[in-house]
């Protein structure tokens, strides 16, 4: 089955996990990567993931008087 990654997380909100898992393959990731490289890889694709999970629109504004 090759490589696997399991993103998670939840909120203060009770019962508000959310589990994925994926193949490497499926994410398009090279299993023969160095570990410092895939960690980084991993590491974007979870935040781009919690992000479309949570579905937030955000701004930020900064004035000056």
């Amino acid at each position: 089955m090759g490589k696997t990654v399991t993103f998670s997380f939840s909120t203060k909100d009770k019962d508000s996990r959310v589990v994925e898992r994926f193949t490497f393959e499926k994410l398009g990731i090279d299993e023969g990567m160095d570990d410092k490289a895939e960690k980084k890889v991993i590491d974007e694709l979870f935040q781009r993931w919690v992000w479309h999970k949570l579905n937030i629109s955000y701004s930020i504004v900064i004035e000056e008087e």
